[in-house]
């Protein structure tokens, strides 16, 4: 979207070190499916305007290693606000529960702008491992 972080970079990082890198494409039922995506892959945009992959190989969600999370607001304790779809705490929605998976790791990119002192969490809301920001 056009007022968050610009992942691109990530993602040629990745690349540059040989390292898979899979995007996530929304399914019904807020769901995330991860999609691998290679230099010469086909992006799409889908009903919500996001750049999709059209075709690849895919992955089960809780075998990734690190997710990284877009982030509308974020506080101290690594709660966040997304765009309200739910789709990042359904996906990952085993990570909140007792003898939780260790991965994948959530991690948001966010602007220093976006944080705020304290959000009130949901009971189903996923928090992140971290928040990277440029400060």
């Amino acid at each position: 979207m056009d007022d968050e972080v610009d992942v691109l970079p990530i993602i040629s990082r990745c690349w540059a070190a040989s390292k898979p890198v899979f995007l996530p494409v929304t399914s019904p039922g807020r769901r995330l499916r991860f999609v691998e995506v290679l230099r010469k892959t086909c992006l799409r945009r889908s009903g919500f305007g996001l750049l999709e992959p059209s075709h690849g190989a895919e992955i089960h969600p809780l075998e990734l290693d690190t997710v990284v999370v877009p982030v509308v607001a974020f506080d101290n304790a690594h709660r966040r606000i997304g765009m309200g779809g739910g789709y990042y705490d359904t996906t990952f929605s085993a990570l909140g529960r007792p003898r939780a998976p260790r991965r994948p790791k959530l991690v948001g990119v966010a602007f220093e702008c976006q944080k705020v002192r304290k959000i009130k969490a949901n009971p189903w809301d996923i928090a992140l491992c971290d928040v990277l920001t440029e400060a």
